[in-house]
């Protein structure tokens, strides 16, 4: 006996396979993150300036306070010991823009220290002229790099590397802030010498990063290209972009000129002195 048995239904096709999303290419995949730590950072020095801007009305975002906040993040990294040394260096560093400022009839609002990008004295300005800027910005590597060089003999009485490599990162503090770009106190000294070196310190910044890339050198080219941006955009609105502003006597020029390039000799001469190999380290 047979059975009819109806027919198969024929079996499904399968579904396409969804078209290949082209490769990215080497270029996007590397300036992909580097576009989302730049817009990070950006954000971030955002958040900072308007810190700055209410730090005089902020009553827990003291001088100390953000300096303990400091002290221990570094400390994480660095030991107790070290990271009190470093903030005591920040911090006479930016007292020397403080006590010049004051000189210059400037109203200071506060002093506010962020980890691991250093610290900031509120101003609304930076005196009325460019040498008056220029002493501002050169005052805080002058004092911090005496009280660097200060830390010689006890370090050399002692034969203390802690001491040696703690002189050798405060002379390597001063130094870097007197790279030719604002808002670095290198930049401040170039507004009375030649303004121009604005450009080149930054083509030399961005250089630099191409090679050894790191956010705070992001965050240094992008207020630097801001700031040089806005000056240049309001170079006929007076304040910093006004001939006036930068009309300086070729004396007083040649006298920022010297300090400037003493402050440099004699970090990169304190940092050969103080270097200590990491081997032998603390």
């Amino acid at each position: 006996m047979s059975t009819w048995l109806p027919p198969a239904a024929p079996a499904p096709e399968p579904p396409a396979p969804p078209p290949a999303s082209p490769e990215p290419s080497r270029a996007r995949r590397l300036l992909g993150p580097l576009f989302v730590a730049g817009l990070t950072i950006v954000k971030f020095a955002a958040k900072l300036k308007g810190l700055l801007l209410l730090l005089p009305k902020l009553k827990l975002l003291t001088t100390s306070a953000s300096m303990l906040v400091s002290v221990a993040a570094y400390a994480v990294f660095w030991g107790w010991r070290f990271a009190v040394g470093f903030v005591a260096l920040l911090f006479v560093h930016e007292m020397g823009h403080v006590i010049q400022m004051k000189r210059e009839g400037v109203t200071v609002s506060g002093m506010l220290f962020v980890p691991f990008l250093g610290a900031a004295v509120g101003a609304r300005s930076m005196g009325g002229n460019a040498l008056a800027e220029a002493k501002i910005g050169l005052a805080g590597p002058v004092v911090g790099t005496l009280a660097t060089a200060a830390l010689i003999p006890f370090a050399d009485a002692r034969g203390s590397d802690f001491l040696h490599a703690l002189a050798f990162t405060g002379f390597f503090l001063n130094l870097f802030n007197l790279v030719p770009v604002v808002p670095l106190d290198g930049g401040r000294a170039m507004a009375a010498m030649a303004p121009w070196m604005w450009i080149a310190g930054f083509a030399a910044m961005l250089g630099f990063f191409v090679l050894f890339p790191n956010p705070i050198l992001v965050l240094i080219l992008l207020l630097g290209g801001m700031e040089t941006w806005r000056r240049w955009r309001t170079r006929k609105q007076g304040m910093e972009g006004n001939a006036a502003y930068y009309r300086v006597k070729p004396a007083h020029r040649l006298a920022v000129a010297v300090v400037y390039v003493a402050l440099i000799a004699v970090c990169a001469v304190g940092m050969d002195l103080t270097f200590v190999d990491r081997t032998n380290a603390f």
